[in-house]
């Protein structure tokens, strides 16, 4: 369950349900008893009660709270906690073993194919972006070094980034340098869904430090990083339209040196728009990310992993 508390809103718990009620007028907005509920998942700020933490232990619900950016602030999950199997078997899985990696690299590949296909241009850039694609999907089976498949990902992910965004003056990949408005709002939304991927994570047990394709680094969440890949068209996707629409604009941003920074009347305007292409796909996102937990945890080949279609 998603609960907005970003515009006047408030939890109560009364006579064994949740409430959602308006803080103003304390209009019920709508209530659910606690047995049908499998998670909380908190947007906005928010007092947390020993009430509802109460009720969340005693049916077993997840409970996440995060800001309007959707970076967790507070994450409780009792029962995914004492998951030690799924931890064990995460620390214990081979750096060597690639099959993984390689389902989630494909899936990110044939959506950012589905992306091109979806603007319907014929030009030379997206032709050759659409056969990058084609041509990284049928070489990756063949694969078996890192190295290799990380190679081919760079290179589809650039052929791809040259052709969608070829209107607005793409000049490279940047991440976190912001080094024009296009990479700064990338940045944004990946970010976004960086903090709503490791949500859906914790929810399951795992340690979201221990990834399968990107490596173990200091503080680094790369188990988020992975499971991020598929669901990156959602962002890429969402840029494009918004600067199309409009929404997205230079006279949003401050420059500062070398640097491009959304101002801060923007953020939530900039938030919204993101989260409200997020949102729709939370069912999407939870089964995903089930489906992986279920795959991980049988040991299945990589035919046996989720795909997230675009």
């Amino acid at each position: 369950m998603v609960v907005d508390c970003t515009e006047g809103r408030s939890l109560h718990v009364r006579n064994g349900e949740l409430l959602l009620s308006t803080d103003v007028e304390n209009k019920t907005l709508t209530k659910l008893p606690f047995q049908k509920i499998l998670a909380l998942f908190i947007i906005g700020d928010i007092s947390i009660t020993t009430p509802l933490i109460d009720k969340c232990r005693r049916y077993n619900i997840a409970l996440s709270v995060v800001k309007s950016n959707l970076r967790p602030v507070y994450y409780w999950a009792e029962s995914a906690e004492g998951n030690f199997l799924l931890r064990q078997k995460q620390f214990s899985f081979s750096k060597e073993d690639i099959t993984v990696a390689k389902a989630l690299v494909t899936n990110k590949i044939t959506n950012h194919l589905q992306l091109l296909i979806n603007t319907r241009k014929k030009d030379i850039q997206t032709l050759n972006a659409i056969s990058a694609c084609k041509n990284a999907l049928g070489y990756i089976g063949n694969i078996r070094e890192y190295k290799e498949l990380m190679g081919i990902e760079g290179s589809s992910a650039k052929s791809f980034f040259l052709a969608y965004y070829q209107d607005f003056k793409w000049a490279g990949r940047r991440p976190r340098v912001k080094c024009d408005i296009l990479n700064a709002t990338l940045d944004i939304g990946y970010s976004i869904l960086f903090n709503y991927i490791e949500c859906f994570l914790r929810m399951f047990g795992f340690d979201v430090y221990v990834g399968v394709y990107h490596r173990l680094w200091y503080k680094r969440k790369s188990l988020v990083c992975d499971l991020m890949e598929p669901f990156r068209c959602i962002i890429d996707a969402q840029v494009r339209k918004s600067f199309n629409l409009g929404q997205f604009s230079l006279d949003d941003f401050e420059h500062f040196g070398d640097e491009y920074v959304l101002k801060y009347n923007k953020n939530r305007e900039y938030h919204k728009i993101f989260f409200s292409a997020l949102i729709p796909r939370k069912k999407d996102v939870f089964l995903y990310v089930q489906s992986y937990y279920r795959a991980f945890m049988q040991s299945r080949s990589s035919s046996g992993y989720p795909i997230f279609k675009f």
